[in-house]
């Protein structure tokens, strides 16, 4: 017989007899029969995940890179979400986790990029932020985890088609002059 004591960041997962299904405990401690329950543990922290797409295509066909920040955490108080976190994440490290959802958001990114021109990812990133946000949380969600957060770090265009239209605008705002 013993107690199991569970952190502010991680879930404690209780399986076994005297349950039909698995208990769930944040914070807080849990009696659990050796031999007959097993007890696991699913992170709960926040996660930072680098999102990069390199080399995209935007809608107009210029590539592009983006480099975003996505913040993602477990659902720890959803009792269903959580079950699915559970099935997917139990045994795996938080690494192997957050790898499988930067491929999440990564592919999101990627195709917000696809539908959108390069002047609104560079000028309107608060736009294409949401729409990656908006896109990818239904896919994280399914996965038992929250997408807090979206930011996008950098726009990068390394062929030097915004520094062109640039000076393009710069030119022609010096000929209406």
């Amino acid at each position: 017989m013993g107690f199991e004591t569970c952190g502010p960041d991680e879930v404690l997962v209780v399986s076994g007899c005297c349950h039909e299904h698995s208990r769930f405990i944040s914070n807080g401690r849990v009696f659990v029969w050796p031999s007959i329950q097993q007890v696991q543990r699913l992170p709960a922290n926040l996660m930072t995940l680098s999102v990069e797409n390199l080399k995209a295509h935007s809608k107009n066909g210029i590539q592009v890179s983006v480099l975003g920040v996505a913040e993602v955490k477990i659902c720890k108080n959803v009792q269903d979400i959580l079950r699915v976190a559970a099935e997917n994440c139990l045994g795996k490290t938080e690494e192997q986790i957050g790898n499988i959802l930067r491929e999440i958001v990564q592919g999101h990114q990627r195709a917000v990029i696809g539908a959108m021109n390069i002047e609104d990812i560079y000028c309107d990133r608060k736009k294409f932020s949401l729409a990656v946000f908006e896109q990818a949380s239904n896919d994280v969600i399914n996965m038992g985890f929250q997408l807090v957060s979206f930011k996008v770090e950098n726009v990068l265009d390394e062929e030097g088609y915004l520094m062109a239209r640039k000076a393009e605008r710069a030119r022609n705002e010096a000929t209406q002059h």
